[in-house]
């Protein structure tokens, strides 16, 4: 006999992707949602313990069904497939996500929220490190799970990528020191999106290689910090940076010369003084060279 609650059967197959969300007021909403995430998580159970127990291969939706102690017309409110059911959570997860990313302030380095944002995801894993475990090894002998897997790893990708196109659209309420422009920022938004999704797929394989066992929090925090000062490199104390992030003398051109000579001198002895030099912006670059060279000299005679 199909035991599922009447209000659960009126819910939608399956949460909208990429983060939108359902129409549910009240406490009514509340409790049928409630329903539907119990339901999804029995029937992902009961799917788990088939594949563990028979194999995938030979484990049928009816099997699914029967198990948790539904129809298979439940079945197929809340899963599409059996494939699917190994992945209950996700679709919560992503409106979570795609919550965290709209409530970031706007003072905030978009880099920080995107990586607060795939932390929600880590720890839906960590929540439940046995059952995480199991799907992983399970997934490494199925190639339709990889599949899946991939697929489901490509929707926060989109997500994350869309967040910070935005944040560079609004250039006006970035902080000072990471503005971008022109065309360079579909790219970079693209590349910085698949780095920190990469990152916490690199970090959660190795905990879950490792039985579930450490703080996987604290290695994704390392992975971050690694991502930020590859792609997003912030400028030693006191130097200023506008327009696009490049490396001292990483292009060989002029303003990256002179980028690197103002380094240099910032990060020189600390028993020396500091020079200021004020100059035109449309002065030659030798004028000013010179003019700083006549500073020193004079600062230096006794």
């Amino acid at each position: 006999m199909d035991r599922e609650q009447s209000s659960a059967q009126q819910q939608p197959s399956r949460e909208p992707v990429d983060g939108g969300r359902p129409a549910e007021t009240g406490g009514g909403g509340r409790r049928a949602a409630a329903q539907r995430r119990q339901m999804r998580q029995e029937l992902a159970s009961a799917a788990m313990d088939l594949f563990a127990n028979q194999g995938y291969e030979e484990t049928t939706v009816d099997q699914i069904a029967a198990e948790a102690g539904v129809a298979r017309r439940t079945f197929f409110r809340y899963f599409r497939s059996k494939e699917e059911a190994i992945f209950p959570d996700h679709d919560d997860t992503l409106i979570r996500v795609a919550d965290l990313l709209a409530s970031a302030e706007a003072e905030e380095h978009p880099l920080d929220v995107v990586c607060r944002g795939i932390k929600e995801v880590l720890r839906m894993y960590a929540s439940t490190p046995g059952v995480s475990v199991a799907r992983y090894q399970l997934i490494r002998q199925v190639p339709a799970l990889r599949e899946r897997e991939i697929a489901v790893v490509a929707r926060y990708e989109r997500l994350f990528t869309r967040y910070l196109l935005g944040r560079f659209d609004a250039v006006e309420q970035n902080p000072p020191g990471w503005q971008f422009g022109g065309d360079d920022d579909s790219m970079l938004a693209e590349v910085s999106a698949a780095a920190v999704v990469a990152a916490h797929n690199h970090v959660l394989r190795r905990w879950l290689r490792a039985g579930g066992h450490g703080d996987v929090e604290a290695q994704l925090d390392h992975s971050f910090e690694v991502i930020r000062n590859t792609f997003w490199a912030t400028p030693p104390s006191g130097v200023r940076r506008r327009g696009t992030l490049v490396a001292p003398g990483a292009t060989g051109d002029t303003g990256s010369a002179l980028e690197a000579a103002a380094v240099s001198a910032l990060s020189a002895s600390p028993g020396g003084e500091v020079l200021i030099t004020v100059a035109r912006t449309d002065a030659p670059l030798e004028l000013v060279v010179d003019s700083i060279r006549a500073a020193l000299g004079a600062a230096a005679t006794p």
